[in-house]
């Protein structure tokens, strides 16, 4: 394929993805609902993609950062830290309404930052090495994310 339709196709279903909680909509919440958790399922399975297929690392552990990038992303686009912070809530007493287009970038860096701490350490392991480190992560934020009840419980223990 040519780079022209290669940029057609990509744009083409750019639109379609995000027309397509639109369309739905009519048919009920779950049906959108559905949609979000499959489109969600193949982002992870992209980036899964990516670390295993074109880099040939067994990373177990890649789903930390989309755990640490989420709970930023609630973190920053719920009331509950205004509601948790007496400081916070004096700065913005209607609520911090954070814009999406400013959430998502700090949930991206944070994760980076994330990445960092762990690859700087780990960057000449290689095979199970890699594997059990990056498990060991995964699972350090897993837990730590479920057991989280102070100052901040976004996820009550979920």
């Amino acid at each position: 394929m040519s780079r022209t339709k290669n940029i057609l196709l990509f744009v083409i279903g750019a639109i379609a993805l995000l027309v397509l909680p639109h369309l739905l909509q009519p048919f009920g919440n779950a049906w959108v609902r559905i949609a979000d958790v499959a489109l969600l399922y193949c982002l992870l399975a992209l980036g899964l993609n990516i670390v295993v297929g074109y880099a040939g690392l067994l990373d177990l552990g890649y789903i930390a950062f989309f755990a640490i990038g989420a709970y930023m992303y609630a973190l920053l686009s719920s009331p509950h830290l205004t509601d948790t912070f007496p400081a916070i809530k004096a700065m913005f007493p209607n609520g911090l309404h954070t814009p999406l287009l400013v959430v998502i970038p700090l949930a991206l860096g944070l994760a980076g930052v994330f990445g960092v701490l762990l690859g700087a350490p780990t960057l000449k392991l290689r095979g199970d090495y890699l594997a059990i480190v990056t498990l060991g992560f995964g699972e350090i934020i897993r837990v730590f994310m479920n057991t989280l009840d102070h100052p901040i419980n976004i996820t009550n223990g979920a």
